[in-house]
């Protein structure tokens, strides 16, 4: 595979980045596509591995070492051709996929490991630029109709594997453009919406139908989708914030994330926000609470906005910059992430625990908090928290948003009145066939599995409409991921 002892000679050299001065002025793509011939360079660091252990852990199985070897070749049609069979949206996870893959190379147990995120970006996108990626030509329709529900990631990638199986799909979703997280929960500055819109335009020609504006349960009946449709598919989401229910939560000035990074996302496409409903970071003092992805993605947000001030917060203890002991490869490491939000200013704070909001005239002012530690929990192995005595300090704010995770899927509406059963954690409960207690009725993605990344929800709608094929026909030609 690759350049025979490529990986000794050629280091790792990744994309660079537009500068920061230039790039927190607007919300357009921090990244800079490589030089054509540097990708094909990095492509042929992959080994000739006798296990790829990053196939083992990418979600959807690429064929990672085959495609880099054809990329390596200037087989850009054949590379193309093995990553679409596994990805129906490699555009999206070659952009915001936090590469499980690359933490399980084989090359990184003594070295950096393969480029193989920026790798399959520059496949696809030469793909785009080749006229490699046009519509399929459904030769045979079953008859048969399917809902999806929902059009995020998981939604999306049912919808496209089920039209391909000849199946008539309708996708409905209750914004008013499909795209689910990939619009309306990621910043332009990580995935220009066009990009998602591309695509959906070739399902579109395709024949899957989109269908907006309609919230599902409220809009369109259960009764009226079990009636309407041989098999349907659940993919809302887990959209029910957690909350910090703290002294103070009711002053003005406090947001969800998500409701923070969708208006953002609303505006960055020219649309008007009604007065009163603004949640802007221009001039103000911001802090995020949550350190995780989408605390740093309404870091970026803020910078662009005009913040005076950034700083997130999280109760975590700073994790390690390299892997640690606990964690060997080839798992997937808690380790420090910088992302390039973190990288265009801003001041992150670790074990740090929010007690109270302090409000004026109604208004946020200030955060109360206090340091934490973690300590061996008594006559246990887990580690426990508690608050560093005298330790409470003030930060001042005039806007705080809350990225602290999801708690699942919204029950209330369609999941109660369809009957769906639920697990211990109020994720919509399946069968290994991802069956719902609900006869014909399926869910994948973050409804069925609880929060998680975009590559996971793409498999899960793979695999989901592997299993609803196979229900609708009695077997199928899909592949079961």
């Amino acid at each position: 595979m690759g350049k025979e002892r490529g990986f000794l000679k050629i280091g790792r050299q990744s994309g660079s980045f537009r500068q920061v001065c230039e790039r927190v002025k607007d919300f357009r793509d921090v990244y800079r596509m490589r030089p054509e011939n540097q990708s094909q360079e990095q492509a042929s660091r992959c080994m000739d591995c006798s296990t790829p252990f990053c196939h083992w852990a990418c979600p959807l199985g690429n064929y990672i070492p085959e495609w880099n070897d054809f990329m390596f070749q200037g087989n850009w049609k054949q590379a193309f051709v093995l990553l679409d069979a596994t990805n129906n949206l490699p555009e999206i996870t070659g952009r915001v996929c936090p590469a499980l893959c690359e933490y399980s190379c084989v090359l990184g147990l003594n070295d950096q490991a393969v480029t193989i995120k920026e790798n399959e970006l520059a496949i696809i996108e030469a793909g785009f630029q080749n006229g490699l990626i046009k519509p399929h030509r459904i030769e045979q329709r079953t008859g048969k109709k399917v809902a999806v529900i929902g059009s995020g990631p998981a939604g999306l990638s049912c919808a496209s594997q089920l039209n391909r199986a000849g199946h008539n799909v309708i996708v409905f979703e209750r914004d008013d453009k499909p795209g689910g997280i990939l619009r309306y929960g990621i910043p332009d500055f990580k995935l220009e919406k066009h990009i998602l819109d591309r695509r959906i335009d070739i399902w579109r020609e395709e024949g899957v139908v989109f269908k907006t504006d309609i919230h599902v349960g409220i809009d369109y009946p259960a009764d009226k989708l079990l009636a309407d449709f041989d098999a349907i598919c659940l993919a809302g989401g887990s959209r029910t914030p957690r909350d910090l229910q703290i002294e103070g939560r009711q002053l003005k000035g406090i947001y969800f994330a998500m409701d923070y990074l969708t208006q953002s996302n609303h505006r960055a496409c020219g649309e008007k926000i009604l007065d009163g409903q603004l949640i802007d970071a221009k001039g103000k003092r911001v802090v995020v609470i949550g350190g995780g992805d989408s605390g740093a993605d309404c870091v970026g947000t803020a910078h662009r906005q005009g913040a005076s001030c950034v700083v997130q917060i999280e109760v975590m203890p700073r994790p390690d910059e390299c892997r640690s002991p606990s964690q060997p490869w080839p798992k997937y490491p808690l380790i420090l992430k910088v992302s390039s939000s973190h990288e265009e200013g801003g001041e992150r704070k670790w074990q740090v625990l929010t007690k109270r909001f302090i409000g004026q005239s109604g208004q946020v002012k200030k955060l109360v908090c206090a340091q934490v530690e973690f300590v061996p929990a008594e006559g246990k192995t887990c580690m426990q928290m508690r608050e560093v005595s005298g330790s409470e300090f003030e930060i001042d704010a005039d806007l705080v948003i809350l990225a602290v995770g999801f708690l699942g899927p919204e029950q209330a509406g369609l999941l109660k009145d369809l009957g769906v059963e639920f697990d211990s954690r109020g994720n919509v409960l399946t069968s290994n066939d991802y069956l719902t207690s609900i006869k014909k009725v399926f869910s994948a993605g973050d409804m069925r599995r609880g929060q998680s990344l975009v590559v996971w929800a793409i498999s899960e709608g793979r695999r989901c409409a592997y299993f609803m094929d196979k229900y609708l026909m009695g077997c199928t030609n899909l592949p079961v991921i």
